[in-house]
Formats: structure tokens, sequence, C-alpha cells
């Protein structure tokens, strides 16, 4: 079976700073994977990497089979690839059906006409409210994005990732910031998500985050010191260790 993700011997170092240390990963079709580490483990510079925001100094991504070493991240896109971040992202002046029409042309033949009006392509609106709907935002599709709540702009987020149909998405803290009942919500949107997107997702809220994954990464200063599933990470004492501080 073709891996969905294959990281193989990254690095990336920042002046004389290793972040990412000779790390190799490899997620399978339909997984739910959960990367796990103390601040300044280097996982989000590991996300960057795979996502193509940051250029790794060595090693190979590759996403269902293609080498995307090089590739930017547009191309990631098209090949698949979406993901949310730890700093909301969305316009905030524009509507929330706004923002996930945006978020559909990044993948859409339609982003090459400029000049034609998107508030006349009634079918991305149309399509943009079914991706809200499935986030329980569609009634406040016109609502500006810096009007709603915090957890709220989370939910529009994996609305606008979700928007193009990813086979791999990347979470990046979806659950930060957010209040018990937003993160369960929260949480139960992720869970609904197909199988036919794989996700790989960074995240602190342990108790929230164990629910969710099949296998685990744990990153310590930039290397893979721990890899398994649930009750096997858990219970390693490196794990217990460097993160769950016991």
């Amino acid at each position: 079976m073709t891996a969905a993700l294959e990281v193989s011997h990254l690095r990336k170092s920042f002046g004389g700073m290793a972040v990412t240390q000779d790390v190799s990963l490899t997620v399978q079709p339909g997984e739910r994977r959960l990367i796990i580490g103390p601040n300044g483990a280097g996982k989000t510079t590991l996300f960057n990497q795979i996502a193509g925001d940051i250029a790794s100094d060595s090693g190979s991504i590759r996403i269902f089979g293609e080498d995307v070493t090089h590739l930017p991240v547009r191309r990631r896109a098209h090949l698949g690839m979406g993901r949310t971040y730890q700093v909301i992202t969305l316009f905030p002046r524009d509507t929330l059906a706004h923002n996930v029409v945006l978020g559909i042309l990044g993948t859409d033949r339609r982003r090459f006409q400029p000049l034609r009006a998107l508030v006349s392509e009634r079918a991305l609106h149309q399509q943009a409210l079914a991706v809200l709907d499935t986030v329980g935002l569609a009634d406040r599709a016109e609502q500006l994005a810096g009007e709603i709540s915090y957890g709220e702009q989370r939910r529009v987020e994996i609305a606008v990732a979700m928007a193009q149909s990813p086979r791999l998405l990347l979470l990046d803290e979806p659950l930060a910031g957010l209040s018990k009942d937003e993160r369960t919500i929260v949480c139960a949107l992720i869970a609904d998500i197909p199988r036919e997107t794989t996700i790989v997702m960074i995240e602190h809220d342990m108790d929230s985050a164990l629910a969710f994954a099949e296998q685990i990464s744990l990153l310590h200063y930039g290397q893979l010191i721990v890899e398994g599933d649930r009750e096997m990470v858990v219970a390693d004492p490196r794990t217990q260790e460097v993160y769950l501080g016991v």
C-alpha cells in the first residue's frame, strides 16, 4: 500500500540551531496520527516542511508516492494536501462563505477567471454553504469572520481546509485556546471527517487528542524518540519523562 505521507531523514537548522534532526515517519491512508512533544520540540517546523512553507536542508517528503520535497505549497495542495495553522489565518473582514470560497478556489480552475465576480458564481457559494454546514455554521455564512467567536473561527478554518477535499490534512493545534465545550464540538467535527482523508495532528490537549490518535509520534529537540500506538507511547518511560512529567 502506498503511504499517504512518507518523511525520510528530514533535517532543518536555523543558523546553528538544529530544529528537525533526521526525522523519518510513515503515515498510512486513512490513519489518524498524533504528533506530540514539549514546547520547542520542532513540531510546527516539521509541519511547515511537510506543507512546503519551509524548505528542508535535506531529506525527502512523499505524498501518496509523489516526491514533493521541492514543490511549492500550491503544488502540494493540488496533490491533495490541506492544513490549518496555530494562528488563525482567516480574512476577518470577509464573510465566512467568502473565506470558504477562497479555499475552494485554491485548487479550482475558476481561480483563473479574475475578471469574473465571485458573487456571480452561485455554484461556488452553494458549495461553500455545504462545507460550512459540515461544521455547523451554514446559518452564519454571511457574517464577517472577525465577528464570530474564536471557537467558531477554528471551525471555519477546518471548513476552509476541507473545502479542497484533501486526501491528507495537517491540523496544527486545532483545539488551542478553546473552552471545554468548544473542544468537544471541534473534536466531534474532526472525528466525523471521512476516512478518505488521512489526518496528522499536533495537539497539547492530551485528553482530547488521545481519543483521536491511532498512532503517536513523540518529538523531543527535533528528534523522533518514541513512535507507536496509544498504549505503547503513553506507557513508554521516555514519554513519561519528557512530555507527561511523571
